[in-house]
C-alpha cells in the first residue's frame, strides 16, 4: 500500500485499486479483509472466475452485515426494555419514600 496525497493504493485479489479521501489505516484494513475473504472463497471453490469470486464474496460480506445489524437491533431492544424496567423500579422506589 502506498499513499499519494489523499489517495491510497490497495491490492485486492491481485488487482490494484486507488481509494481516495479516507483514513489510510481504515481503508487498508477493509481492503485486507475483502482480499482475505476473496482468497478464502477462491480456495473453497473448484473453479471461479474473479467476477464470480467478487460477487459471492460480496454476498457473504452482505450476509455478515445483515446478521450484525439484526443482532444490534436485538441488543438495542433488550437494552431499551431493561432501561424501562429499571426506570419503573426506580420510580416505584422513589414513590415509596
Amino acid at each position: 500500500m502506498a499513499t499519494e496525497h489523499d489517495t491510497l493504493s490497495v491490492t485486492i485479489f491481485g488487482s490494484e485499486y486507488k481509494i481516495k479521501g479516507a483514513d489510510p489505516d481504515y481503508i487498508g484494513e477493509v481492503a485486507a479483509y475483502v482480499d482475505a475473504k476473496m482468497r478464502e472463497l477462491d480456495r473453497r471453490l473448484t473453479s471461479g472466475a474473479p467476477a464470480k469470486i467478487a460477487i459471492l464474496t460480496s454476498l457473504n460480506i452482505a450476509d455478515e452485515l445483515f446478521r450484525e445489524r439484526k443482532e444490534k437491533d436485538r441488543l438495542m431492544k433488550d437494552l431499551r426494555e431493561r432501561a424501562r424496567t429499571m426506570g419503573s423500579a426506580l420510580d416505584a422506589g422513589l414513590r415509596e419514600e
